[in-house]
């Protein structure tokens, strides 16, 4: 039991089954700008650096905008347990 644990979690280290991916964002908070697109990404925080998570908010982001940080949750509504951080970016105009 203990050796199939350390397969799979060895396994899974060399793969891209860690790696940031987005998903739902949360709500428009009071005071935040409703009408601005907003994006979420999954990640690990061990794993994962905020660099990363950042490149892929901005992949999810339209070419002419800037994702912005907004908050993190770690509500696992959204996010595996793998990835239970989720950080949503506003993807702000560029100015």
């Amino acid at each position: 039991m203990i050796a199939r644990t350390i397969m799979l979690l060895a396994s899974l280290a060399g793969c891209t089954a860690l790696d940031p991916y987005a998903t739902f964002p949360r709500a428009a908070r009071p005071g935040e700008d409703a009408a601005l697109t907003r994006v979420a990404i999954c990640y690990n925080t061990f794993v994962s650096s905020l660099d990363q998570v950042e490149a892929a908010a901005q992949q999810e982001c339209a070419a002419d905008t800037v994702a912005t940080y907004s908050s993190t949750d770690w509500y696992l509504l959204n996010c595996p347990l793998l990835l239970p951080a989720r950080a949503t970016y506003m993807c702000a105009p560029k100015k």
